[in-house]
């Protein structure tokens, strides 16, 4: 089911600030913050700037995280308005961000210096055409570029481009930068989302959510420069966060995680079975019961990730972190409780009679010793049939009560 090392945390809804104030405002830049004086006056510059640049009325948003080096201060000397954030996370400053936002747009960037606010009306031109989410990119692939020192070398030829890759071919994303903080994205997408991380995976569950609720998704290449902080270095942790983005993946994709490879066991199981049942001779070796019992294992594996692909979509699904799926419809139609009995109920009592069947020989032979070779090709598959069939029957009731919601 979907347990990660961590549960995954509650959405957490922060105030909304009222929109009669500034019912003009068409953008807001939204900039998370945590002690990033060194460069928080040029990031609000650039994006004022930007305003003035693209035509439209703008407002600045500095989500402080708990800043002690004066940069709620700073933001509110130079016209942006603070956010406090009490909650630490990246996630948890940019939702309060978000949420006090009053633009019809949305533009969220790090206020590090390393994203140019000054591309600006690159994210606002694609947002004007009418798309939901606008990512940056700053990986050659798409377009960006990487100036000298602003990505470690592991960074930017191997964590970015496989994360990225692994995105598209996972979820579909039209995008080359999975990891790209600078991003634009309309108020009425983002209320859709109903996110949940409070993380560094923020970022990712809006694209992943993007893409699987259908919406209109494109990239901007963008410059990465070098971050511009002297007071202390990036926040990102290169293996911590790598393995957190590729688990929040896996996660969000049942497919992925259980169903494929489920398949795979159960074809693996079957080519077992059918050459070491009638005991084929393969690459010079005699395949037998001993043959037989792995492949029982790769069968009885293999059902186990397809029953954990079924329940935990269905449980995704239930609790909103994935959309609704017709295919899973058409399954609860399909696979009733009572198909299930009867398919478990046909395995266990055949995986019983040829386990009968070896008790029956045994006992011809007044309980002596057996052809071992020969039973075996009994016992193993009415042992296997047996568990399978016990499987099915409880799995059956557990998935129908999943599935008494859907009806």
């Amino acid at each position: 089911m979907l347990v990660p090392s961590k549960p995954l945390p509650r959405r957490v809804r922060s105030p909304r600030v009222e929109k009669h104030d500034s019912p003009a405002v068409e953008l807001s830049v939204v900039m998370p913050c945590l002690n990033e004086a060194d460069t928080l006056t040029t990031c609000i510059s650039k994006a004022q700037a930007a305003f003035t640049q693209c035509g439209c009325v703008g407002e600045i948003i500095v989500a402080d995280n708990g800043s002690v080096d004066g940069c709620p201060e700073i933001a509110e000397a130079h016209g942006a308005r603070v956010v406090h954030v009490a909650e630490r996370g990246y996630g948890s400053a940019l939702m309060a961000g978000i949420a006090a936002a009053r633009g019809r747009f949305i533009i969220m960037g790090d206020a590090d210096d390393s994203y140019d606010f000054l591309a600006i009306p690159k994210f606002l031109s694609e947002l004007r055409a009418g798309h939901d989410l606008v990512q940056g990119c700053r990986l050659p692939a798409g377009g960006g570029s990487i100036l000298p020192g602003a990505m470690p070398p592991l960074h930017r030829w191997l964590g970015n481009p496989l994360l990225s890759a692994l995105a598209r071919t996972m979820f579909k994303l039209p995008i080359s930068d999975i990891y790209c903080g600078m991003r634009g994205f309309t108020r009425a997408l983002y209320d859709s989302l109903e996110q949940r991380c409070t993380g560094m995976e923020f970022a990712t569950e809006m694209i992943i959510r993007s893409s699987l609720g259908g919406a209109r998704i494109s990239q901007v290449p963008i410059t990465l420069h070098p971050d511009g902080r002297q007071s202390h270095g990036p926040h990102l942790r290169t293996f911590r966060d790598g393995w957190r983005t590729l688990r929040f993946f896996l996660l969000y994709s049942p497919r992925w995680l259980f169903l494929l490879p489920g398949l795979g066991l159960l074809a693996l199981g079957a080519i077992g079975y059918a050459l070491a049942l009638p005991g084929v001779h393969f690459l010079g070796a005699e395949l037998g019961a001993h043959t037989l019992l792995v492949a029982s294992l790769a069968l009885l594996m293999g059902f186990q990730f397809l029953l954990f692909a079924v329940v935990s979509k269905s449980v995704a699904e239930g609790i909103g972190l994935l959309p609704e799926d017709p295919r899973m419809k058409r399954f609860f139609r399909v696979a009733t409780l009572e198909r299930g009995i009867l398919l478990g109920g046909a395995a266990l009592v055949t995986g019983l009679a040829l386990i009968g069947g070896a008790a029956a020989e045994w006992q011809r032979l007044d309980f002596g010793h057996l052809d071992y070779p020969s039973t075996l090709r009994q016992v193993v598959p009415g042992v296997t049939l047996a568990a399978l069939g016990i499987q099915t029957i409880l799995s059956s009731f557990f998935v129908s009560m999943l599935g008494m919601g859907r009806r």
